[in-house]
């Protein structure tokens, strides 16, 4: 399409709005991919093709360590003593130490096709392989997170790229290890890689019409643990100066230890140091925040920042269960990412979310509200705000001004067939593979998945599976 060319539509007979589900909608979108028109109530216009179920916002992946897809399936046994979150990271650092720039694009892009075709519209990279391996530079600094971009370009996915800012191995500035060299960063030199790859993003987001997905840049101080206080506000000033919009990630309170270790160095608990030392409002997501006391749930929710809930990750490393029904009581957004990939399934993500509440709980439908009764039109409908939110996107669901991102489902599927909408989508997130379910979807109003199948499927898996083998040759965990 060019400049001048007519808004791009589709018709639904049913579609999840902000406000809920509505009838016989027409969608129209520009040649940028943004929506122009959402109208409910609408005739369907002769010619414009319809959907071949109900049509759901497209879910934002809030949170991705894109390199960790290749690590499926290879840290599922117990060594010596008991296993946990720290041991895994043993595992994975061995894994990071290998990987080349082909290899982490390959693995990228097969990733990427793999959200698309689950339900993924946009992904948060939290990118912190930066250096050869030998911790040193490339000569083009950013080269891996070039190839992160590529792969996301390739593929069809938006992206929000987060470099990592990783200095210290411990809270108290304890040296970093060995395992670690890849990541490292003075902040400086973060500085610049920011400066580096902020107009290319820039670019990238200004050509979408011609078939690229937008580029949001931001940044992730990795934790407290690995980033010392003046760093953080160096890094902070430096990035207001750069883009005071650009959205903050950061890993918190996700362990017990850190908990514990945050406490020994500060007197305090992790979010309530971050909350008293670093401007945290709308801008930032604080990633799994899973030990908070009652207090800092509160103080955390009231600072608009969004918790990024990665469920899978989370109960696959023995992280702990987040107490959503008190963040939500206290207003808290939140989101939902796939962290290491051990699931790569947006409606999966929401199904164990809702489950590890009931278990936690004794109760049922624990996500649904007053305004949403429908437990899995609550969920959808809130992990993607918070995910745009967290992703400094305008990704937020059908309508006007917001990118043309959105699902549709089968509406023949055994799963489905025969139930109106609402019990369509808690069919999807609660009775079907999950994947299986999920028919188009739409990246700002360009098709990126047709019928169950991204037209590069084949190539970008057969890319993934090839890296991986040289990798576990070369690496064996």
């Amino acid at each position: 399409m060019t400049a001048s060319s007519p808004p791009s539509r589709l018709f639904a007979a049913d579609a999840l709005l902000p406000t809920g589900w509505t009838r016989d909608v027409l969608l129209a979108w520009d040649d940028r991919g943004a929506l122009v028109q959402v109208q409910p109530g609408a005739a369907r216009p002769a010619g414009v093709p319809a959907a071949a179920g109900p049509l759901v916002p497209g879910m934002p992946n809030l949170h991705s360590h894109a390199f960790q897809r290749g690590i499926g399936g290879l840290t599922e046994f117990r060594g010596s003593g008991e296993d946990s979150f720290w041991s895994w990271r043993s595992l994975m650092y061995r894994f990071a130490l290998k990987l080349t720039p082909v290899q982490l694009e390959a693995i990228a892009y097969g990733l990427y096709v793999e959200m698309l075709e689950a339900g993924y519209t946009a992904v948060c990279e939290f990118h912190y392989v930066h250096h050869d391996a030998d911790g040193r530079p490339y000569a083009d600094d950013a080269e891996l997170a070039l190839a992160v971009m590529r792969a996301a370009q390739r593929a069809g996915i938006g992206l929000t790229l987060l470099p990592v800012l990783y200095q210290t191995s411990g809270f108290g500035a304890k040296p970093p290890g060995e395992g670690q060299r890849r990541f490292i960063r003075s902040t400086d030199s973060m500085l610049r890689l920011l400066e580096r790859l902020k107009p290319l993003c820039e670019a990238q987001g200004a050509h979408a019409a011609a078939g690229g997905p937008a580029v949001r840049l931001g940044v992730a101080p990795h934790s407290l643990r690995a980033v010392p206080p003046e760093a953080l506000r160096e890094l902070l000033a430096g990035l207001d100066a750069l883009d005071p919009t650009a959205p903050v990630h950061i890993h918190i309170a996700e362990q017990v230890q850190e908990v514990e270790d945050c406490l020994a160095w500060s007197g305090q608990r992790p979010v309530a140091w971050l909350l008293d030392h670093a401007p945290v409002d709308v801008r930032w997501c604080l990633v799994h925040a899973t030990h908070m006391d009652a207090g800092e749930y509160r103080r955390a929710a009231a600072s608009g920042a969004v918790a990024g809930l990665c469920p899978t990750t989370e109960a696959n490393l023995g992280d702990g269960i987040f107490d959503l029904p008190r963040w939500t009581a206290d207003g808290g957004a939140w989101g939902v990412g796939s962290d290491s990939h051990a699931c790569v399934n947006a409606a999966e993500e929401l199904m164990l979310l809702e489950y590890s509440q009931r278990l936690a709980t004794r109760r049922r439908n624990v996500a649904a509200d007053a305004q949403q009764p429908e437990v899995a039109t609550a969920m959808t409908l809130a992990a993607v705000r918070g995910g745009a939110q967290a992703a400094g996107r305008h990704i937020a669901g059908l309508a006007p001004g917001q990118q043309a991102d959105f699902v549709v489902l089968d509406a023949a599927h055994p799963a489905l067939a025969g139930l109106v909408a609402p019990q369509q989508l808690a069919g999807h997130v609660f009775a079907s593979h999950r994947t299986s379910a999920v028919h188009d979807v739409f990246v700002g109003g360009r098709t990126r998945v047709a019928a169950a199948r991204h037209p590069d499927h084949d190539a970008a898996q057969a890319g993934f599976v090839a890296a991986r083998r040289q990798l576990l040759q070369e690496s064996p965990t």
